[in-house]
């Protein structure tokens, strides 16, 4: 038998309809002594799957900072802790945007596991440049993420 190399890439998730669909899968590391996910733990699956959301529309954090010197941060987060996730699950995580004015973007993430939701975060991101000042949402990127944004309320 013959061997064939295979190169392997992790994903970004796709984007269908408006919603950005990230899969994640609960590790040992992830979870608490419980075998449950460790709460903290669901804010870095959400931060996994925005960063995957930008790199699929060509606006990942290095091109950011090498053409605007700006980046992201969180200003607001509210969490719905509905169902724990546990040891093993397969979850997905989804984006929604809900808003882009100025300096500021707000999203809804839902942390899914079988289509029922586990977690739903909703975020208030804002553009800093180096010094901490807050900086205009490029045009580029604006025309970027525009076709994503929900066009009704999020509920």
């Amino acid at each position: 038998m013959t061997l064939v190399p295979m190169t392997l890439a992790p994903t970004s998730g796709a984007i269908d309809e408006g919603v950005h669909r990230f899969p994640i899968r609960v590790y040992y590391e992830d979870t608490d002594a419980g075998g449950i996910v460790y709460h903290a733990n669901y804010l870095r699956f959400a931060e996994r799957a925005r960063s995957e959301c930008l790199r699929l529309v060509g606006w990942q954090h290095d091109r950011m900072l090498a053409e605007t010197g700006l980046g992201w941060v969180v200003r607001r987060a509210e969490i719905d802790f509905r169902r724990p996730a546990r040891l093993d699950d397969a979850l997905m995580v989804e984006t929604q945007l809900a808003d882009l004015k100025g300096a500021r973007m707000t999203a809804r993430q839902t942390i899914l596991k079988d289509d029922d939701p586990l977690v739903v975060l909703d975020l208030e991101l804002v553009l800093l440049t180096p010094s901490g000042r807050p900086g205009r949402i490029p045009a580029s990127l604006s025309d970027a993420l525009r076709p994503f944004l929900v066009t009704q309320p999020l509920k």
